[in-house]
């Protein structure tokens, strides 16, 4: 249960699984758990028996349970946009003004599309005719964007049509499909702010507070309009702020917030939703979750698993339904009628309910083709095409589809045509493939040497809280004994931490330690540096995720990081497992993992979307001692330091043989560097920046002169001094005929 805790799973799940006998999760499992709770679309590849029936049933019955929680508890109405008369009483973003697969948050702020290949955009509820007014954007990922201005003419593509203005992370600005340079480019973590006077007839932005200046003279035939902020997307995640909170950077010059633009200034959306109305109405056949199965056998066993994990699960309990040929329609028609919120079942079935009516796919957040390679063998790519098209690819309180495609095989060609078409950036769990690291993966080890460095002896108590193994051992300077070098390395990890930090001026990072205490005493540590989970943008703010810590925090944890607002995350193998945060630069493993394919998940951290990433192990030269609990409560309140061979809960840790088995079984040497953590980057084209793209084909040549000034004029000193030297040797060969 504390393992599947750990993964983020809901106690009354949790518990129903443990009462299964499935004490720990399997590698399937522990990969695809994680991701589905964060979101994502996963890709997955397992033999039967692997438990990857488990993988997707635990997370979905999850999150179709929370979903209905909060239906029926009204957390829906936190977002402020009214349909059924269509009153918008609050300046948001607008769910029924908005591609097909663009987002908008419960709050009507955060907006989300993870299309890559296609703009996606949207614009305010409201819009304002007078006046000048403010509002800000912040970046929440390093994807493509535009934000402004448009009317209710203007295409979502913002700045792509005469009716609207845009200004973009690559520094242009556009309107009319002219795109002209203006102001900086901006990324994560900058804030853009869109002004507008609509009396003068003027749009400027601003970033991180500084003014661009004056981007858009609005034409005079517009200027009658209403003007709405706006925004286009490409796999990004933006914030909206309209005034409700504070502004990181208030408005100049008598500009306003748009949340305080007066009722005579502000024109309301003309796209209400009202057509939508319908999809968002509970229907008792609109399922959340619909998993197709290959087999009959199949959708059965699906079935059961799925009565087994929600066994706990009440208020609301949750209603499954097993669609397949051969029995009677109408007891499946009867239960479609009382209400069902997961459907298993085949395609020839569950086709036929869809075509006739029966089953309505508008409120579907999760599909799940279990055995993809066999549905597709039996012909059934047309039918899986179909009614994926026929599910919103946006639910109506804004959350996107997920789904889930299983596989005997990831590189099937079939299989991977079919992701490529219904799939959002799916994260593939291929457990049968070969491990390998990225090239964008930079990865080292530091060799932790209490012998030669005496670093430990001189810090007195001024070092990390350690793990208190040796809470009964002599472990002061000079006993010589293996305890002793033991407890320096938990020292000297601590400082070789802090020291990678600096060396690399490292602004974002995820910290892998062995244990929970391990987590808790380096979260402690940053906390005696001035860091902490509260010091924003601090050197050492940093946020701990790992088992102990209840869910909510876990969650809250995550966003904090994800967003940048903390530096650091510090967590264990298990929490972190199957979290996906694209583009962190860096990663550094306090202990190396017992199991060398968990070394590969850890590193692969960074280095993701084509960025740079740097990896760095600390492994310790003399074994140290750890915790390994086999105790009945798993370590909790546990003191018992004696070696597991002595009925104890400790173990020798010998990290330079695992060092060892992950270069073998990635078939490489890792590269050591010395304890000042000065990182070669000879096996890296160019100039190395962790956490930006890799510049590839010789194509980027920004700032080339600048860079290569310095060494063309020390070459033209050279030429210079070699012709000058050959000038006087022609001299030479006469003084030395008369020397002779």
């Amino acid at each position: 249960m504390a393992a599947f805790a750990e993964l983020g799973v809901m106690p009354e799940i949790a518990q129903a699984v443990e009462e299964m006998d499935w004490l720990l999760p399997t590698d399937i499992q522990a990969e695809s758990i994680p991701l589905i709770l964060g979101g994502g679309d996963v890709l997955m590849a397992a033999e039967t028996g692997s438990g990857k029936t488990g993988a997707f049933s635990i997370p979905i019955i999850q999150i179709v349970y929370e979903t209905i929680k909060d239906q029926q508890e009204g957390k829906k109405s936190k977002a402020t946009v009214k349909t059924g008369g269509a009153v918008f009483n609050k300046w948001q973003m607008n769910p029924y003004d908005r591609g097909n697969a663009f987002a908008v948050g419960p709050d009507g702020l955060c907006c989300q599309s993870r299309e890559v290949k296609e703009w996606h955009g949207c614009r305010s509820t409201k819009g304002v005719m007078k006046g000048k007014y403010y509002y800000e954007v912040s970046c929440h990922d390093q994807g493509l964007c535009r934000v402004g201005w448009s009317t209710l003419q203007a295409a979502l593509d913002l700045g792509t049509d005469k009716y609207g203005f845009g200004f973009g992370g690559t520094g242009k600005k556009s309107h009319n499909k002219q795109f002209d340079s203006y102001g900086e480019e901006f990324t994560m973590h900058d804030t853009i702010g869109c002004y507008i006077d609509v009396d003068k007839g003027q749009i400027k932005y601003s970033k991180n507070g500084k003014d661009l200046g004056l981007a858009f003279e609005i034409p005079s035939h517009l200027k009658n309009q209403a003007f709405f902020a706006a925004c286009v997307l490409k796999n990004a995640e933006l914030k909206f702020n309209f005034g409700d909170e504070d502004f990181k950077h208030p408005p100049k010059d008598g500009f306003v917030a748009l949340c305080q633009a007066s009722d005579g200034h502000v024109s309301k959306s003309s796209h209400t939703g009202t057509a939508q109305v319908g999809q968002a109405k509970n229907l008792p056949n609109a399922p959340k979750s619909l998993i197709i199965e290959p087999s009959r056998e199949l959708a059965e066993q699906t079935l059961n698993n799925v009565k087994q994990f929600k066994k706990y699960v009440d208020n609301p309990k949750l209603r499954e339904l097993l669609i397949i040929g051969g029995v009677a329609a109408k007891d499946q028609l009867s239960v479609l009628e009382s209400g069902v919120d997961i459907v298993v079942g085949t395609p020839g079935r569950v086709d036929d309910l869809i075509s006739t009516g029966k089953l309505v796919l508008s409120q579907v957040r999760f599909l799940v083709l279990d055995e993809a390679d066999g549905l597709l063998t039996q012909g059934y790519s047309d039918f899986i095409h179909r009614i994926h098209g026929q599910i919103p690819q946006v639910t109506s309180d804004g959350k996107r589809l997920q789904v889930i495609v299983c596989s005997a095989t990831l590189h099937s060609f079939e299989v991977k045509k079919l992701s490529e078409k219904i799939m959002h950036f799916p994260t593939w769990v291929d457990l049968k493939g070969e491990d390998s690291v990225p090239e964008t993966v930079h990865h080292v080890v530091v060799l932790v040497n209490p012998k030669k460095d005496k670093l430990w002896e001189r810090l007195g108590k001024n070092h990390i809280r350690t793990d208190e193994v040796h809470a009964r051992d002599n472990t002061k300077p000079g006993a010589n004994s293996p305890e002793m070098w033991s407890e320096a390395i938990k020292i000297l990890k601590g400082e070789y931490t802090v020291r990678a930090i600096k060396e690399h001026k490292m602004d974002q990072a995820i910290i892998f330690c062995r244990t929970k205490i391990d987590c808790d005493n380096m979260e402690q540590y940053f906390i005696q540096q001035g860091g902490g989970p509260d010091r924003k943008g601090h050197q050492y703010s940093c946020v701990c995720l790992h088992g102990d810590r209840k869910p909510a925090e876990r969650k809250q944890n995550l966003e904090r990081f994800k967003k940048g607002d903390v530096r650091f995350m510090i967590c264990t193998d298990v929490a972190a497992r199957g979290i996906d945060i694209r583009g962190v630069p860096y990663v550094i493993n306090v202990t190396l993992p017992d199991e060398k394919q968990n070394y590969v998940h850890r590193i692969g951290r960074v280095g993701r979307a084509d960025r740079m990433g740097l990896a760095v192990s600390l492994v310790a030269t003399d074994k140290e001692k750890v915790w390994y609990h086999v105790c009945a409560s798993r370590g909790k309140g546990c003191y018992n330091t004696r070696l597991k061979e002595d009925g104890g809960c400790t173990i020798w840790y010998n990290e330079t043989q695992l060092l060892g088995e992950i270069e073998e079984h990635l078939n490489c040497v890792i590269t050591q560097c010395e304890p000042d953590l000065k990182v070669p980057v000879d096996e890296f084209d160019g100039k190395v920046v962790y956490g930006q793209k890799r510049a590839t084909g010789g194509g980027n040549y920004k700032g080339h002169v600048e860079i290569l000034a310095p060494t063309v004029q020390e070459l033209a000193a050279l030429e210079k001094e070699a012709q000058s030297s050959f000038l006087q040797l022609g001299y030479l060969p006469n003084q030395l005929f008369k020397a002779f």
